[in-house]
């Protein structure tokens, strides 16, 4: 059995993931079911984003990815025993450090929940999942990448905030979702901070993540919301390949046409992306990447080093730099 540490330093590009069974869920009322059908006719064809996406919307999006995380979890812990994570190389206080995840996790649904009500909306309702652990090695590596992106999505979502009431709601939940990255990380003896930022992901981009989990939801839980196509990486291969360094060569698939460049997102980097030429399916690692990095294809390279969904073809996929 692969130590902790082996497990996350070998969390795979991408998500792989298998269809799971959920328990069939309760559909949404009529008023939310017309609310969501504004938001697809209203959808910006340019950026796959509903225009004018309002506090509500942000906060359904959170709550979304809260479930998620929620059911992640509540399935994972269901499945595989103590014993297993033992095995892994946790001792007993890191084992219910883990745990409490889950259960912090479930708290934010609750207060989500009660934020959406409260403005007199119906809450989405969680999906029926399809997560792809079948062992407890590869339920902790999904939770590191879990993790990430839920800190990213935050960042990512908070300047469209307006209600100051509802941002200071977000920042009280990120900086949980950043201690519980910084566990896995510590407890895998891996670098616990390996950057001196977070690297904010926009709603598009976390959506096209989630989306690789969800397997299907109740009518009016669908957000209205594009998924970038999907980007893999064939060398080096996936599982158990040492990281990718910088300087080195990584071909990348594809059903995007017309890219240009590899968008290479990570926190610390100016304006947050860097960007090298795409060619041949192929391009090179630039420097300065730590942690997880989200890569994308793109149809330019702007100097200012933002990555905007205009420009945004496929990805995100996720790559792991030591």
């Amino acid at each position: 059995m692969p130590s902790f540490r082996q497990i996350l330093a070998a969390a795979v590009v991408g998500l792989v993931t298998v269809t799971s069974a959920a328990p069939a869920l309760p559909k949404i009322s009529a008023r939310t079911l017309k609310a969501f059908d504004l938001l697809t006719k209203r959808q910006n064809p340019a950026t796959g984003l509903p225009d004018g996406l309002g506090d509500v919307d942000i906060l359904q999006f959170a709550l979304t990815l809260e479930n998620l995380e929620t059911a992640f979890y509540q399935q994972g812990f269901a499945k595989f025993p103590d014993s297993d994570f033992a095995a892994l190389g946790l001792n007993a206080m890191q084992i219910t450090d883990l745990k409490s995840i889950g259960g912090t996790e479930a708290t934010h649904v609750t207060t989500l929940t009660s934020a959406v009500a409260g403005t007199g909306t119906q809450p989405v309702a969680p999906c029926t999942y399809k997560f792809g652990f079948t062992d407890a090695a590869g339920m902790v590596a999904t939770a590191s990448i879990l993790e990430n992106v839920g800190v990213s999505a935050y960042l990512g979502a908070a300047p469209l905030v307006q209600s100051k009431a509802i941002l200071g709601v977000a920042a009280s939940i990120v900086t949980v979702e950043s201690r519980h990255q910084t566990f896995i990380r510590t407890a895998a003896k891996a670098v616990a901070i390996p950057s001196a930022f977070d690297t904010p992901l926009g709603i598009r981009n976390v959506f096209t993540l989630a989306a690789g989990f969800i397997e299907s939801c109740p009518q009016g839980s669908n957000l209205a919301i594009t998924p970038f196509p999907a980007l893999t990486m064939t060398t080096p291969a996936a599982a158990g390949a040492p990281a990718p360094a910088a300087g080195s060569t990584v071909a990348l698939t594809s059903t995007a046409t017309g890219a240009t460049s590899c968008a290479f997102s990570n926190g610390g980097l100016p304006g947050g992306t860097a960007f090298t030429p795409f060619a041949n399916g192929a391009c090179t690692v630039p420097p300065n990447l730590a942690g997880l990095v989200y890569v994308n294809l793109a149809s330019a390279s702007p100097a200012d080093g933002v990555l905007t969904d205009a420009i945004t073809l496929a990805g995100p996929m996720l790559m792991q730099v030591s």
